[in-house]
């Protein structure tokens, strides 16, 4: 029986694999396993911004691939990479899994470590935990905002501005902000003004601060 690591990385995978030998089997996921369809209604704000997912062929090969593996296997260690993204990516895998009722038995933990050496995957391994989801809201919160600011205003911009690459949830507040202060400098009046400095001293020839 072998246990299953995911990481994100096919190069990694061959490498970590080597590191814990024979009772795993470590399997890539090439990034993200699926993401919002560029078609209205994937992300619905008046629902709870309840997002609708979609694989491609890639993403559903990969999950195969893990789903074969798992097979009498106890553990899966979602090992993919230790930042925002890698943790929606481990709770995509193991979203997807669930969706296929392939995780009944199963033990399901998040491992992650920062550099590719046997004693840091040796490491994490022996500390396993559960998956993060403040962090996983937090990018469910960027996805969110890329499709509904970026997919509605970047075809304005290809249409009305030729050669504009895309609009954002960063670019957007940036441009807005850039436009609020050259509206502030194109009503500024400006006034002559003078400024007056004395040095002053008191009687008994102490000087006093200057005004």
């Amino acid at each position: 029986m072998t246990d299953v690591v995911v990481v994100e990385s096919p190069a990694k995978a061959k490498t970590i694999n080597k590191y814990l030998g024979d009772g795993y089997v470590v399997l890539a996921s090439f990034g993200h396993v699926r993401d919002l369809p560029p078609k209205d209604g994937s992300v619905l704000p008046d629902e709870g911004f309840a997002m609708s997912w979609q694989s491609d062929e890639r993403g559903m090969k990969q999950v195969s691939a893990i789903a074969k593996a798992l097979k009498g296997a106890s553990h899966l260690y979602l090992a993919t990479d230790p930042d925002r993204e890698g943790e929606a990516i481990s709770w995509h895998v193991r979203a997807m899994l669930e969706e296929r009722k392939l995780l009944k038995g199963v033990d399901v933990q998040r491992v992650t470590f920062n550099e590719i050496t046997k004693s840091a995957i040796l490491h994490a391994m022996a500390h396993p935990r559960e998956l993060d989801f403040p962090l996983i809201e937090a990018y469910l919160a960027r996805r969110a905002l890329d499709y509904l600011v970026g997919f509605t205003l970047s075809p304005v911009l290809w249409r009305k501005l030729p050669g504009s690459r895309s609009a954002g949830r960063v670019q957007s507040v940036a441009l807005r902000l850039i436009c609020e202060r050259e509206a502030e400098i194109e009503v500024f009046k400006p006034r002559e003004y003078w400024s007056v400095t004395a040095a002053l001293l008191t009687p008994q020839a102490r000087p006093l601060p200057h005004a």
